[in-house]
């Protein structure tokens, strides 16, 4: 009994001491950089271009979608001098024929890219950051009518580019991704069109976060009281498990626990340490109901991808034509933003790509003992193949709770925990010799 009551009391002193977490300075100082005017010079410039519609223009100097893809890759283009080099931009396109469902006419579909490469070359892992740069008005084929998409999804893209500018001139051992697709609304056409690239190239993606209206906070304030929230939806059961996968997944109890709901986590935790007054809200379902986002098909494809979005959606700003009926006014207009709101959320974005990035690679094959009944719980891993690992954290939870409540510090590559695997769920994550976290690892059982 005194054993375990000092196992216990060892272990409360590790747990306080690992919560006792210091921000890392180089990542408070890009959040600071985000730029409220920056942002709203961005979505400025994207509304001018008339019509982002996916079937727009692409050959307009000024109008039309091609227009705008081209701008956003000079702006890449521009951020890259800052890069040493180390930044590729380019236009990922292909042509498009008529599906009978959202695309009528012979289409170049375009995703814009950056790509910033990593400094470690053994580093293969990828972080992408995305917003999708096509627009639209009440009916999904209007590709002629003024239809600004200031919000749906200016402020996503403008996220992406104003990332792309404060991360500019970081060094991180891995590589960050920063791209506007298209074709979001005929159908998720852009972001598939990655996603398979990626999937056919075998990329190492760790993260996706999708950026899709975060700049629209005009419902909310009067909801609740004053602080921001931001919605990260996130799936639970991957639709890329098999079904016996699916089947050791229910016997564990770890419905909650697929990677997505670890990178929600992940967002949640990081992005309210380092961005003041936002409140960052973990929904437990892929997406929204009748609607879909450029995450899903990076999700079906098996990566870890999840979506940020604004709290409140005002449906008059979104999907509509520009008119007004009854005194009230709809489309998705410039003054029915809130760019303080965009640079809040947009700061969560650098906050998270900063930190994740300048992190190791996750532990590998992290297992829990269940060969004997217990009431304390074992857990076994391997560092990471590349990296510098100053320690590792492991995690703990009880079932019902929605967050990690504990993290405990240690160097080495096992720990015993005085805690029932019955009773709590637990994780490994690998600490870099900057502090940084890596993405937590479920771990699974050995018997």
């Amino acid at each position: 009994m005194k054993k375990s009551v000092f196992f216990l009391s060892v272990l409360l002193s590790v747990v306080v001491n690992a919560q006792k977490q210091e921000k890392d300075p180089e990542i408070s100082d890009y959040v600071k950089l985000v730029s409220k005017d920056s942002l709203k010079a961005n979505v400025e410039k994207l509304v001018s271009f008339g019509t982002r519609h996916t079937m727009s223009s692409t050959t307009d100097k000024d109008k039309g979608i091609g227009a705008a893809r081209s701008w956003v890759l000079s702006k890449f283009r521009n951020y890259a001098k800052n890069t040493d080099g180390r930044m590729e931009v380019f236009l990922q396109n292909e042509d498009l024929q008529p599906d009978g469902k959202r695309i009528n006419k012979v289409t170049n579909l375009g995703n814009a890219i950056g790509l910033l490469k990593g400094t470690d070359p053994l580093d293969k892992r990828i972080i992408i950051i995305s917003g999708h740069l096509d627009s639209r008005v009440s009916d999904v084929l209007n590709s002629t009518d003024y239809a600004p998409g200031a919000n749906d999804d200016g402020s996503g893209v403008a996220a992406v580019i104003e990332s792309a500018r404060v991360l500019s001139k970081s060094k991180f051992p891995m590589t960050i991704l920063f791209v506007a697709v298209s074709g979001e609304e005929q159908g998720l056409l852009g972001a598939k069109m990655l996603s398979d690239k990626a999937k056919a190239e075998n990329w190492e993606i760790e993260a996706v976060l999708n950026n899709d209206m975060i700049g629209n906070n005009s419902l909310d304030a009067p909801k609740n009281d004053g602080t921001p929230k931001l919605r990260v939806f996130s799936e639970g059961l991957s639709a890329f498990e098999t079904d016996k996968s699916a089947a050791k997944i229910r016997s564990l109890g770890l419905e909650n626990d697929g990677n997505a709901r670890q990178l929600a986590r992940y967002v949640k935790e990081i992005g309210e340490m380092y961005v003041k007054n936002i409140d960052i809200k973990l929904i437990y379902r892929n997406d929204r109901f009748l609607r879909g986002g450029d995450h899903t098909p990076f999700v079906n494809s098996g990566f870890t991808a999840v979506r940020l979005t604004d709290y409140y959606e005002n449906y008059d700003h979104q999907h509509q034509d520009i008119r007004t009926e009854n005194n009230k006014e709809f489309g998705d207009l410039i003054k029915f933003m809130d760019f303080d709101y965009l640079k809040t959320n947009t700061a969560v974005n650098v906050a998270v790509l900063a930190s994740i990035a300048k992190s190791t690679p996750q532990p590998i094959n992290v297992l829990m003992d269940v060969k004997e009944l217990s009431n304390s719980t074992k857990l076994n891993w391997e560092k990471p193949k590349t990296g510098k690992v100053k320690g590792y954290h492991v995690l703990y939870r009880e079932t019902d709770q929605s967050v990690w409540t504990h993290k405990i510090f240690t160097t080495d590559t096992s720990y015993t925990v005085p805690l029932s695997k019955d009773n709590f769920i637990f994780a490994v994550q690998s600490i870099s010799a900057t502090g940084n976290e890596s993405l937590p690892v479920i771990p699974k059982v050995s018997r």
